[in-house]
């Protein structure tokens, strides 16, 4: 069996990183890893046969080749090499969790921290128990700072990643109904996101919070704190001056403007300035990368057609992101209108949670609302809301009867695809 510090010896030397068998690149380290559907090990033939450096595998098929190397697991392997590469790593490295805004926060902390630095940040949203270690084996001698985005759907895994990337300075976006099959509830968000608070403070790391979430501060006590909020006094107070259609702040009586819709993203614009701050950027700096930030990932991200202008948010979607995009619809002006998707991972909160969303949509004085998907279906209703059991059924609607003239929200779980009604709007 190979040792971690073989397998790390020989990423250093080809430190090109593949998991998908599709692509292998000449030189790379293949890791064949197991999926319910998927078995890589099937494809180490053709790996090796595309010029892999080596392929890590977990099982003998009996291939006569030095470049193999057995372990008893190829995905612990990964891991392991990730941990071992931060343990040689000497550059700041920002670890970030939280049930809503993970991968904007990080994008606007990559944006800011790029003026200054060469940072390496997340892909995407590659960051679970794969994406971590992938993100930290991509860190090369020429990164000044590291941007680790972390993402959990039960207890333990937050703890878990933060161990691999044993970050020096941890945020948490917010605390919320995300996941809530997998973590059992609300109490057991807190406490698995916390896990990051709980690695940081064993660990006499720091924390950046927002002083104005209570919860945020209660559960940060006995760390090193980079504090930000209304309430902080300068440099470290931010105030939000306009939410529509974007984001309009300020640092003392400097205004800066967000291309991000929605007031819930103040306070990730905030946690960037703060953390720009902190790693010595100059203010102007800090809001000129703020000011060039724009979403395209289909996260609080403003679209305009010929016919409606859309606040494209579509990405991703649980109770409390939906709660708070639904307030931002509220304050735009003009003819409003919600398209939301079913919320995915709810378990047992399903119904009660959809008919919760329902029942604010009611209430809300927004003109129309059409609810896709099988949960929404089942809710109670009525005015002018619609539904549709499937996506299919919507996108007959619009081609017969085309929406004009509306601010549209669109936002649903990832796998309800709402995107694919772009073209109709």
């Amino acid at each position: 069996m190979a040792s971690i510090s073989e397998l790390y010896d020989l990423y250093l030397r080809h430190p090109k990183i593949a998991t998908d068998s599709r692509k292998v690149e000449s030189g790379c380290l293949f890791f064949c890893l197991k999926g319910e559907r998927f078995n890589a090990n099937d494809f180490a033939r053709e790996a090796l046969a595309k010029g892999a450096a080596a392929v890590v595998m977990d099982e003998d098929r009996g291939i006569s080749d030095p470049r193999v190397f057995l372990t008893e697991d190829a995905l612990v392997a990964l891991q392991e090499l990730a941990r071992f590469h931060r343990s040689h790593l000497h550059i700041p490295v920002i670890g970030l969790t939280g049930s809503n805004g993970k991968t904007t926060s990080k994008e606007l902390f990559f944006t800011v921290l790029s003026r200054k630095f060469n940072v390496c940040a997340t892909l995407g949203n590659l960051n679970n128990h794969i994406g971590v270690p992938l993100t930290l084996l991509s860190i090369e001698k020429s990164h000044e700072l590291a941007i680790v985005e972390m993402g959990a759907n039960a207890q333990r895994e937050i703890a878990f990643l933060s161990s691999i990337a044993q970050p020096d300075i941890g945020y948490i976006t917010n605390f919320g109904k995300a996941h809530l099959e997998g973590f059992g509830g609300v109490e057991g968000v807190v406490k698995g996101k916390s896990e990051l608070y709980d690695y940081l403070r064993a660990h006499s790391k720091v924390a950046l919070v927002n002083s104005s979430d209570a919860l945020q501060m209660t559960k940060s006590e006995g760390i090193e704190r980079l504090l930000f909020g209304e309430s902080e006094p300068h440099p470290y107070s931010f105030k939000l001056k306009s939410e529509t259609p974007e984001l309009i702040c300020s640092w003392g009586d400097r205004a800066f403007r967000s291309n991000l819709s929605g007031g819930y993203n103040f306070s990730n614009i905030a946690a960037a300035f703060r953390l720009g701050l902190h790693f010595g950027l100059d203010p102007e700096e800090i809001i000129a990368g703020i000011e060039s930030y724009t979403p395209n990932n289909q996260r609080s991200e403003w679209c305009r057609t010929d016919r409606n202008q859309i606040i494209v948010d579509c990405y991703n979607a649980n109770p409390s992101s939906m709660s708070v995009a639904i307030e931002n619809l509220k304050k735009q002006s003009g003819k409003r209108m919600a398209i939301l998707g079913d919320m995915f991972e709810m378990g047992p909160f399903e119904a009660e949670e959809h008919q919760r969303t329902v029942d604010q949509v009611l209430n809300s004085e927004i003109e129309q609302t059409w609810l896709i998907g099988k949960a929404f279906s089942r809710t109670s209703f009525s005015g002018d809301i619609r539904s549709f059991e499937t996506l299919f059924e919507a996108e007959n609607e619009l081609k017969q009867h085309p929406l004009q003239g509306f601010t549209i929200l669109l936002k649903g779980s990832r796998g309800m695809a709402l995107e694919k009604l772009l073209p109709l709007l």
